[in-house]
């Protein structure tokens, strides 16, 4: 029996083996894998294997010694010995055009990456660590006898790791995503160290010849040694002198990620509203107090047996208005001055009323004359429907920065848009082939559906439009990047992905059994590499749309959550279209083919497919529909405010004289007054060339026709309680009733119209004309009343004095006796509600209610919301409306956000560039990485991605390594990858100083042809698609003027979010202008629209301050100086402007340039609330102050109620019925507001203030009135 050896020799003799096996190898390792190039692919059609060599290395041939140098510096030295020959350099730097173009930028990357290439390529240790599994024998003489076809690659699997570390936060600058997902064959989520190698060595990405099998170890395996060689972290130097990478382009850069600031909590206090806390405390505490000091005054009273007028009503009181001697009482100098200047008004209107009823055929003549100029100016009348014009002032800021951004690069262009869902609900999975998850796709994704959208899609492009008598189509107005090379149209679609194309959209790969890569796949790379040319799927279609630039996924689905864009629910399908607002030829035929495409739209019925669309006319074509079908409501509402005026003006003593009585005539002369004051302003504005707009049409005959109104049931009424005086001739007493009441119409309207005059200086367009158009519409009108109407009443009076019929003059009533009776609503508000209201028991509890209630809506002011709701302004049955909402639903992006930085930087320079760039070397507080990390926290600063930077990708299409950038050495021009040319040579030499930044006219020479280069699958850094448009170069190329850095804002669904939008891009763009020491602003479409939104509150404190600063001047001049009186106006209006606020809480009307314009208009209508009786009690001869306010509400008051409240009423109740939602909220709710705030104040409360803390009598007018009426029959109304 022989020897058996136990277990453990048997071990022991293995590991001999073993280690003499790898020292063997060891020994024998210096040599070749392969070396030169042989027989095409056969997998990979344009590819070459390599040959078969296992000799040692051989000395390069000096022709490739640039191009060693170049790729692989590490084995640039000695005798450059080497396993690889010239031409498979060549294939290596062609095959790593795509990495070097988007990894360059930071160069610890690029390092690390060429390292992994040349050691597989070149290295003159290529056995230890790779092992040649497969060959291919040919007889060709022409190659080595075989060729390698497949290799095995052993690598460190440290090294995978660093050099993925080093290149997993690399960006490409033109298309926001990560570089990684457009080399890694999936999104750079999904992407690491060992898939994003194995990628780069599969033949399916059309780069690798055969495949290259890796296998990662850091330790030693059957003998091979993994390349393991020393690698750079991103935020390593290397030795050459090049620096570490941007923060863009490495975190570890950035230090800590930017957190937004803390979100201030509430105001609470105890965890309620401060606010609503403040004016509990503040309400209670004024109840305490007031119903103290009524108690107090009421137990004096009793106590003393006095009324609280007993001062003065005590005849024995030398100051007493009633004593024995009243020439004895001492005015002041004020109430002398006072007395002087109410004299002289009522002197004054006194005579020119009497002229006005003597000579009624000059002055009607007269008016008719100015009236007819000043309409005349009508013809020149234009209407401003543009909404910038509209909404913001030519100087403001975001006006200037819109002119600035427009003349440099032309207007933001128009939309037309398309959001798709369908109401089909199956979701179905995709289970890819080549392994991983499986991914659920939505409904809308389904291949049928796309099919669907895809022949809609196409029809639109097919449609064809008529202007001034020529075919309009899509390709006549749309933006086409790369014309004149390709006129293919920017379609930002889903279906981009596919070509566009139903052939590309069922394009498959696959065989009886399996589907290997279709739609699926190619879908779910675009999404994540939509720049790429080539899916990298062996599909191999390029995910670049026809246009020549990428489909970013955010923009072309909706209604997905994170990044899972198979998750969509919608399809977005925007067609930009060309905005040139100042070739009139150019915009008709866009709004003409706009037109037709609103058409289709209509008229498409799809039922697996719900399409909401809107285009850059819809709106306006909406707001012209919504104003055309308003237009019967409007003259409905007008309608009954003039059949009300017409019946209620006259005062009916008996049915016999129902016709003589009436005031049909009169009243219709009294609104045809209001209206041409209403034409003569706009004509004297239209002379002057400034336009006008929608709201001044809509809002202006509704204020002139109140302030109108209330004046002629002044004048009128105050006629028809008046007692002719002996031996008075009608001209004298008209005169006399002129003298009365003209001095208070001419106080309220004057206050109106130098409080509408002052309105004029706000910012706002709408705010501004508004208020020049009304100011001069009632000073006109007041003109107008005073002078026309005052002559048609005499004439009227005339007639019915002669007892000839209304309208029917000729006819005439017998003589018979009739008494007159007051009406039946003065003798109302005389014996009834005036009575009422201020009885002493019913005063605290007025005061109360309305001081709670102004209470209330102090509390609630800094609650109502800023903004106007674009739904608003659509009709309820627009098709808009949809858009609008499906828009908030399903978008994930907002509108794009440009930096543009101003002219005047030197990009030439080094300290230019660095302030502006974001690779390496650049300042960490660049424009574009300050805009980056602005994207890190995109919930505050609704920065949504990282900027597109023309500069970035200049600096790395220009690299010497690079193959974009060449021209032809004999005539200079530039040479794209396409051409094939001995002379077309690097822009930039691969010297040391060749791979620096080109400067100076290096900079300025090679730009142009970047910006003309079109993206292709050599050179996919071409500037043409993305930047054409994004630099301003100067005459003869001498210099960059301005240019933008282009990113997009967070989804934005509420005006809120637009104006937080706005505020955060101008302190983002401050800040990098202060940073640069260089102007840069932000710029958006919207930012015109929602700019007065930054300064509304201001704007509005202003406004409606001036207004009442106006309206106490006014006040205290015309009512002689009554300091206290004017105080009673203005606290009375500012009470019914802040319980505005409240209704606008209430009712939800946000606070915008509208309700700015209803607020200034509410300002202008309370003066008629408040004005008349004011002045109505200053000038009453009764003996105390409930006396006097009880007499200025029964003969004011019922004029004010029947001539402003009840005319506006009912026209304002008609409203309600309106389709437009912007009349119901604007109009209908605040016009109620007004009327209603207007009344119960004016009629309610000023009473009672009135009689609490109401102005003395002023003596020096009792005085007057004592001797004027003495001997006269009105004596007796000064003990009334």
């Amino acid at each position: 029996m022989g020897f058996v050896p136990d277990r453990g020799d048997f071990y022991l003799l293995l590991l001999l083996l073993f280690l003499s096996e790898a020292n063997f190898r060891w020994a024998a390792a210096q040599h070749c894998v392969w070396y030169g190039e042989c027989a095409e692919s056969d997998k990979v059609p344009g590819k070459k294997y390599n040959c078969n060599y296992t000799g040692s290395p051989k000395p390069l041939d000096p022709e490739g010694y640039d191009l060693l140098l170049e790729l692989c510096p590490g084995y640039d030295y000695g005798n450059r010995k080497l396993c690889c020959n010239v031409d498979q350099l060549r294939t290596l730097k062609a095959s790593l055009q795509l990495p070097l173009q988007f990894l360059s930028r930071c160069p610890s990357c690029f390092f690390n990456l060429m390292n992994l290439f040349c050691e597989l390529t070149c290295s003159p240790h290529q056995s230890q660590f790779m092992n040649a599994t497969k060959f291919e024998y040919t007889n060709s003489t022409e190659f080595n006898s075989s060729s390698v076809v497949e290799v095995q690659y052993y690598i460190g699997q440290t090294f995978s790791n660093a050099m993925y570390n080093a290149c997993q936060d690399v960006q490409a600058p033109s298309s926001n995503v990560p570089a990684l997902s457009l080399l890694c064959g999936k999104a750079a989520q999904y992407c690491n160290a060992t898939n994003w190698i194995q990628y780069m060595f599969d033949i399916n990405n059309g780069q690798a010849p055969f495949p290259i099998v890796p296998i990662f170890t850091d330790v030693p395996v059957f003998g091979y040694t993994p390349m393991n060689n020393k690698t750079y972290g991103c935020s390593e130097g290397l030795d050459d002198g090049s620096g570490p990478c941007s923060c863009q382009d490495c975190t570890k850069e950035c230090g800590p990620e930017p957190l937004p600031p803390p979100v201030p909590p509430p105001w609470t206090i105890i965890g309620v509203d401060a606010m609503t806390v403040i004016m509990w405390i503040s309400y209670i505490t004024f109840l305490f107090v007031f119903i103290g000091t009524v108690l107090a005054a009421w137990c004096y009273r009793k106590r003393i047996i006095l009324s609280e007028y007993g001062p003065i009503l005590d005849s024995n009181n030398p100051l007493s208005l009633n004593s024995d001697n009243p020439e004895a009482v001492n005015a002041s100098c004020c109430e002398t001055l006072g007395e002087s200047f109410e004299n002289v008004l009522r002197a004054g209107f006194s005579s020119w009323g009497s002229f006005c009823v003597r000579y009624p055929c000059s002055v009607i003549l007269g008016s008719l004359l100015l009236v007819m100029a000043s309409s005349g100016g009508l013809v020149y009348m234009r209407i401003t429907t543009d909404p910038v014009e509209l909404w913001s002032s030519p100087g403001s800021q975001a006006r200037q920065e819109k002119d600035y951004f427009d003349s440099h690069f032309g207007a933001f262009y128009r939309t037309a848009q398309l959001i798709i869902t369908t109401p089909l609900n199956e979701t179905f999975t995709y289970k890819p082939y080549f392994g991983g998850s499986d991914v659920p796709f939505g409904a809308i994704l389904d291949k049928d559906i796309l099919h669907q959208v895809l022949d809609l899609q196409l029809a639109i492009e097919a449609l064809v439009a008529q202007y001034d008598s020529q075919n309009v189509t899509l390709k006549d107005i749309c933006i086409s990047p790369l014309a004149p090379f390709n006129d293919n149209c920017t379609i930002l679609s889903v279906l981009n992905y596919f070509q566009n194309s139903h052939a590309v959209l069922d394009h498959m790969r696959g065989d009886e059994f399996f589907v290997y890569a279709d739609f699926h796949s190619h879908f779910l790379y675009c999404v994540s590499a939509p720049a790429s040319l080539n899916d990298t799927t062996i599909l191999h279609d390029p995910c670049l749309g026809t246009f020549g630039g990428p489909v970013f996924p955010w923009l072309a689905l909706g209604g997905y959550d994170s990044t899972n864009y198979n998750n969509a629910s919608a399809l977005v399908i925007t067609f930009p279209i060309h905005n040139s607002r100042n070739d009139t030829d150019s915009l008709g035929k866009a709004q003409a083919w706009e037109k037709e495409f609103i058409r289709f739209m209509k008229e498409f019925h799809n039922p697996n497919l719900t399409i909401a669309f809107s285009s850059e006319r819809s709106v306006e074509d909406e707001i012209n529909r919504e104003s055309n079908s308003d237009i019967s409501t409007v003259v409905l509402s007008y309608a009954i405010m003039f059949v009300y005026i017409s019946l209620a003006l006259g005062h009916i003593n008996s049915c016999r004289r129902l016709l003589v009585d009436s005031k049909i005539s009169l009243a219709i002369a009294g609104i045809l007054i209001v209206l041409s004051s209403v034409a003569s302003s706009l004509g004297i504005f239209s002379y002057i060339g400034i336009p006008l707009t929608l709201i001044v049409i809509e809002v202006i005959p509704f204020l002139v026709l109140a302030v109108g109104v209330d004046n002629i049931f002044i004048i009128v009424q105050t006629y028809q309680r008046d007692e002719r005086l002996p031996q008075e001739e009608l001209h004298q007493q008209i005169g006399r009733i002129l003298g009365d009441v003209a001095p208070s119409i001419f106080l309220s309207s004057f206050s109106e119209t130098v409080a509408f005059f002052l309105g004029a200086l706000s910012n706002m367009p709408a705010v501004r004309t508004f208020s020049l158009f009304a100011g001069l519409a009632v000073f006109i009108d007041f003109l107008l009343q005073i002078s026309c109407f005052v002559s048609l009443l005499g004439l009227d009076l005339k007639r019915q004095e002669a007892n000839r019929l209304d309208i029917i003059c000729c006819a005439k009533l017998p003589e018979g006796q009739e008494t007159r009776t007051d009406s039946i609503l003065f003798r109302f508000f005389k014996k009834v509600f005036a009575p009422f209201i201020l009885k002493e028991w019913v005063r605290p509890i007025i005061v109360a209610v309305f001081v709670g209630v102004l209470s209330f809506s102090i509390a609630v002011v800094n609650k109502v919301e800023i903004g106007l709701n674009q739904q608003l302004s659509m009709p309820d049955d627009s098709y808009v409306l949809e858009y609008f909402k499906n828009l908030s639903q399903y978008l994930h992006t907002g509108a794009p956000v440009y930096f543009v930085v101003e002219d005047g930087l030197n990009y030439s320079s080094l300290e230019g560039q660095n302030a502006v760039c974001g690779g390496v070397g650049c300042n960490n507080n660049s424009l574009v990485q300050q805009v980056y990390s602005a994207s890190l926290i995109s919930n505050y600063s609704t920065i949504a991605v990282t900027p597109s930077s023309w500069l970035d990708d200049y600096l790395d299409w220009v690299k010497p390594r690079s193959t974009c950038c060449r021209y032809n050495n004999a005539t200079g021009a530039f040479c794209n990858t396409s051409v094939v040319d001995p002379l077309c040579v690097h822009c930039r030499p691969s010297t040391q100083s060749g791979k620096q930044r080109p400067l100076g006219d290096d900079f300025m020479r090679f730009l142009p042809m970047f910006l003309s280069d079109n993206p292709n699958v050599k050179c996919g850094k071409g500037g043409h698609a993305a930047y054409a448009t994004a630099v301003d170069i100067f005459p003869n190329n001498t210099q960059v003027g301005a240019s933008y850095f282009m990113t997009f804002h967070t989804i934005l669904k509420e005006s809120s979010d637009y104006i937080d939008a706005l505020k955060m891009a101008r302190i983002l763009a401050d800040n990098i202008s202060q940073t640069m020491d260089h102007k840069v602003f932000a710029y958006s479409v919207f930012y015109v629209f929602y700019e007065q939104y930054l300064t509304i509150v201001y704007d509005t404190a202003f406004q409606l301050s001036v207004s009442l600063g106006a309206i106490f001047l006014v006040t205290t001049v015309l009512l002689g100086f009554e300091l206290w009186s004017a105080v009673m106006v203005c606290v009375t209006i500012a009470m019914i402007l802040v319980n505005m606020f409240g209704v606008m809480w209430l009712w939800n009307i946000s606070l915008n340039a509208v309700s700015l314009v209803n607020l200034v208009m509410a300002c202008g209508i309370s003066v008629e609330f408040c004005s008349h009786l004011v002045r109505a009690f200053s000038v009453s001869m009764k003996k105390s102050r409930v006396d006097r306010a009880e007499e200025a509400l029964a003969h004011m008051g019922s004029s004010v109620f029947s001539g402003i409240t009840l005319t506006k009423f009912g026209g304002i109740l008609i409203l309600a019925l309106s389709k437009s939602q912007i009349f119901q909220v604007f109009y209908f709710r605040m016009y109620l507001a007004i009327v209603l705030l207007g009344a119960t104040h004016g009629l309610i409360f000023l009473p009672v203030l009135l009689s609490y803390i109401g102005p003395s009598t002023n003596r020096a007018k009792l005085l007057a009135a004592n001797r004027r009426f003495i001997g006269t029959e009105r004596e007796q109304l000064l003990n009334y």
